[in-house]
């Protein structure tokens, strides 16, 4: 008789205390290692794949996609022994003769290395995430019957489109002229109404579509589950999706299984992940700091000139360079001069809480809402390795793969709202952190050089600041000396 272990969710840090399961990456009667990836999380600040720490044959998924469940709570079965069964009241319809079933061999010992998931980790924790060492194996799916019946219409209608919002093989987002290293906002927020969490709950299945088709059906704001597949193995098509789009016929979507519940003339959306953890700190940082906003509106033209350049300077070719990069390191040189626009108000100890290093976030919207991941000591980068840190947290955030880790300790915040042609907006500052400056549309408009009238390359600067830490002065300051360096690059020397 074998030995079932279950594998429970474990604490993925930053004080989160819950996570919703995205997808199953296995099956009950699937064989698993140590180390291979068996679900994908999202909690409050990002998508996590969870490596199951320890191997066998998978008995029993114990949350469905979809639900959101706490710090602790069993997620799978796993049954060690060699002889593990699996309950046929949970085993797939599509499963294969004992003859064809692949199966993992188990490690040598019964003991895992340090650093490997299941293994000892510093701190005398054990390692659960992924990156705490290599993936050794992955997970082995049985093969499917060819005769396998695609599903019915009914069935898809209950599926939901979990998955689809989070795919990470979408094609890359155009690059803008304005900025290509800041990421593009995705077309809408994906969430999901929340199930009931119960551990005997049968697990559901959900919509079979390549990267592609979920990509298409996420920009058209399409929900997967609702429409009806005719693809072979009931894969969800182009052509399908299209069809929707058109006004086509859809399966019938019933009220609270998909993301949104209509209700007579209202739609209403659950909130919860990345979306309800930006409205708590939003309402949080408006109603607790003191904004102050100010603005500048500056001939930013030798910057422009100054990017073509560096795009032709051979040390800077295979590097992204944008009027963002031009702004990051103004505003790491101007806090030299204003370090309390890189601090933190302490409320208990009644302190300012100035920070020896620039953590620079970037807010950028993401298909799931939005993030700010930060890069970490980027007043102390040259231009060259400060590109290559925003090009690599832009690559992240695109993906949806930005780690907590990566948001956290920011203190600074830069966000771009010109991606969109937008002017100008009065942004509101991320918790903790004392400014965040707003870059505006950079685009052409007449401006009076000397006596005459030219057109130039013109943005509008916007900066807020918690008054409780900084005085008008000094953000005026601190606006000024970014608008000069945005003016005349060549002005940073002077700082």
């Amino acid at each position: 008789m074998s030995d079932a272990q279950q594998f429970r969710l474990p604490d993925v840090g930053e004080g989160l205390t819950e996570a919703e399961v995205v997808s199953w990456r296995v099956q009950p009667g699937d064989t698993v290692a140590v180390n291979d990836v068996v679900v994908e999380i999202e909690t409050a600040k990002s998508l996590v794949e969870l490596p199951c720490p320890f191997a066998g044959t998978v008995t029993e998924l114990l949350v469905p996609e979809g639900t959101t469940v706490a710090v602790g709570t069993p997620l799978i079965e796993v049954s060690s022994g060699a002889a593990a069964e699996v309950d046929p009241a949970r085993a797939p319809d599509d499963e294969a003769p004992p003859g064809d079933q692949a199966t993992a061999t188990p490690p040598e010992s019964g003991a895992v290395e340090p650093g490997l998931i299941g293994g000892a980790a510093p701190g005398g924790r054990t390692s659960v995430l992924v990156g705490y060492g290599p993936r050794t194996t992955e997970a082995k799916r049985r093969p499917r019957k060819a005769s396998a019946v695609p599903p019915a219409p009914a069935a898809a209608a209950a599926q939901q489109s979990v998955q689809s919002a989070f795919s990470t093989a979408a094609d890359k987002p155009p690059e803008t002229a304005v900025d290509d290293a800041d990421p593009e906002a995705a077309a809408a927020d994906e969430v999901r109404a929340r199930q009931p969490s119960t551990a005997a709950a049968p697990v559901r299945s959900r919509a079979l579509a390549k990267p592609p088709v979920r990509k298409l059906a996420k920009d058209l704001g399409i929900d997967l589950a609702a429409v009806a597949p005719t693809g072979d193995g009931g894969i969800v098509t182009r052509a399908d999706v299209e069809a929707v789009a058109a006004g086509g016929p859809a399966a019938p979507v019933s009220p609270g299984t998909g993301a949104e519940t209509r209700i007579g003339e209202e739609t209403r959306v659950s909130v919860k992940g990345v979306r309800k953890r930006t409205a708590e700190a939003m309402v949080s940082s408006a109603f607790t700091a003191p904004h102050v906003t100010e603005w500048v509106t500056v001939d930013v033209s030798r910057t422009m000139r100054l990017v073509r350049r560096l795009r032709q300077n051979r040390d800077f070719r295979d590097a992204k360079v944008s009027p963002l990069l031009i702004v990051a390191k103004a505003v790491c040189l101007a806090v030299r001069r204003t370090p309390e626009m890189n601090a933190s108000w302490d409320e208990a100890a009644q302190e300012i809480v100035l920070k020896r290093d620039v953590n620079l976030g970037i807010a950028a919207a993401t298909p799931r809402g939005l993030l700010v991941p930060n890069v970490r000591r980027a007043d102390q980068m040259g231009l060259r390795e400060l590109a290559d840190a925003l090009s690599e947290l832009t690559a992240t955030a695109r993906d949806g793969r930005t780690q907590p880790a990566a948001m956290s300790g920011g203190t600074f915040t830069i966000t771009n709202v010109g991606v969109f042609g937008i002017d100008a907006g009065t942004p509101i500052l991320n918790p903790g952190e004392t400014g965040i400056l707003c870059i505006g549309a950079i685009s052409r408009r007449p401006w009076v050089v000397g006596d005459e009238v030219r057109p130039r390359w013109v943005t509008t600067l916007a900066v807020s600041f918690d008054h409780r830490v900084v005085d008008g002065q000094q953000g005026s300051r601190f606006l000024s000396d970014v608008a000069a360096i945005l003016h005349d690059p060549a002005s940073a020397l002077a700082l």
